[in-house]
């Protein structure tokens, strides 16, 4: 099983599929998927490519559930390649340790998930009771406008049966499986451009200097506690990303005539976003005279709870943990911060949606990489899920 997993890693890593490009990813899993009997449907859209594949047995599908495994091909770039250990596109194994762009994000978590399809279907093939299916995207890691957030809206339009979804995402934190995600904070963006009037620096009272403008602005911004969070979501944080001037050459006697700044906020569901943008323009509006903002939406807050008065369906959470526990014996928290995930398209299935993947601390990092083991372990997570959603009780 191990060596199957790492094998399978290792040729999707050699894949460059830097976001949207797939790169040959799909198709090595689609290859996979084809020899398990897995029915196959290609959603290419634009530069974007996307696949759903299932199997099931002869049980009427309206009424037997159905797990979905979810994720990308699509990477971030490698940044300066010579500060990596090994080449990013070729997979490397030292000292147990798998290199490579994507071997956290999210292609370890992919081989695992086949692997775990072809352990269970090779032992269950004629006994279990449901359907399992993949949804993957290669558009995760960029716009998110042609993969995961189009595919799931037809496949609800088409009122196909979605009921449990497990999202490949690196969730954990130092062990394998000490955090999972049901929910995701919300993400704003603002654009500020701050304007004042250029001039010579050795004449500053006859220009307005923008950059000096916003700075008792910044000040206020930064030390706002915007939230405490709570049980699920860490507080609401504010992030600058952007400050960037008129002027464009290294000329230092130049005072610019209007600086561009960009903002992120990650809020959680104790506050709304309106009341972020009504307190950011009151804050502007207090120091600065002549200013446009621009904003918007990547996504919104959402939390993910199993419904006790839905008898029909199994306790994807509980299941989760369970699992966790059994193979290696931990019990997870459950904490959604980070960043966004395609988990915020799937939300709209009504399915529960569970995020569970490797450990992140090295993710869009020089140098990403998986220990081994950890593979091994997440499959072997993978397929007792799909044993508790798929078996006859």
């Amino acid at each position: 099983m191990l060596k199957q997993i790492v094998t399978l890693t290792k040729k999707l890593i050699n894949c460059p599929s830097i976001s949207p490009y797939d790169a040959g990813c799909q198709d090595i899993l689609i290859d996979h998927l084809i020899k398990l009997n897995f029915n196959i449907e290609i959603f290419n859209i634009k530069d974007t490519k996307n696949f759903w594949a299932y199997r099931h047995n002869n049980t009427d599908i309206n009424i037997i559930d159905t797990l979905i495994f979810a994720g990308h091909t699509d990477i971030v770039p490698p940044g300066d390649i010579k500060k990596w250990k090994f080449n990013p596109f070729k997979a490397t194994i030292k000292n147990n340790i798998l290199y490579g762009r994507g071997s956290v994000d999210m292609k370890g978590a992919l081989a695992s998930m086949i692997i775990a399809a072809t352990i269970f279907f090779k032992k269950y093939s004629k006994y279990y009771n449901g359907r399992l299916a993949f949804l993957i995207t290669s558009d995760e890691e960029g716009t998110a406008i042609n993969g995961t957030k189009k595919i799931i809206q037809k496949l609800i339009d088409r009122k196909e049966k979605l009921d449990y979804f497990i999202l490949g995402e690196p969730t954990s934190k130092k062990i394998l499986g000490d955090n999972i995600k049901n929910g995701r904070r919300g993400s704003l963006n603002i654009e500020l451009i701050v304007k004042g009037t250029q001039g010579h620096v050795a004449y500053h009272k006859l220009a307005n200097n923008p950059i000096h403008q916003i700075i008792p602005a910044l000040n206020e911004l930064l030390l706002i506690k915007w939230d405490e969070g709570n049980i699920f979501f860490p507080e609401t944080s504010m992030q600058i990303t952007h400050i960037i001037s008129s002027i464009k050459n290294n000329i230092n006697n130049i005072i610019p005539g209007d600086v561009l700044l960009k903002f992120n906020f990650r809020f959680n569901n104790e506050i709304n976003y309106k009341n972020i943008l009504n307190i950011f323009n009151k804050i502007i509006q207090k120091y600065i005279k002549n200013f446009n903002i621009k904003w918007n939406i990547s996504g919104f807050p959402f939390l993910n709870l199993f419904q006790k008065n839905n008898l029909n369906k199994k306790n994807l959470i509980n299941i989760v943990k369970k699992n966790i526990k059994l193979v290696n014996n931990i019990k997870p928290t459950i904490i959604n911060d980070g960043g966004t995930s395609d988990a915020r398209f799937l939300i709209k299935s009504k399915a529960q949606v569970i995020e569970l993947g490797l450990i992140n601390s090295t993710i869009h990092k020089i140098n990403e990489c998986v220990k081994v083991n950890d593979l091994y372990l997440l499959s072997k997570i993978y397929y007792n899920i799909i044993k508790d959603i798929l078996l006859y009780n």
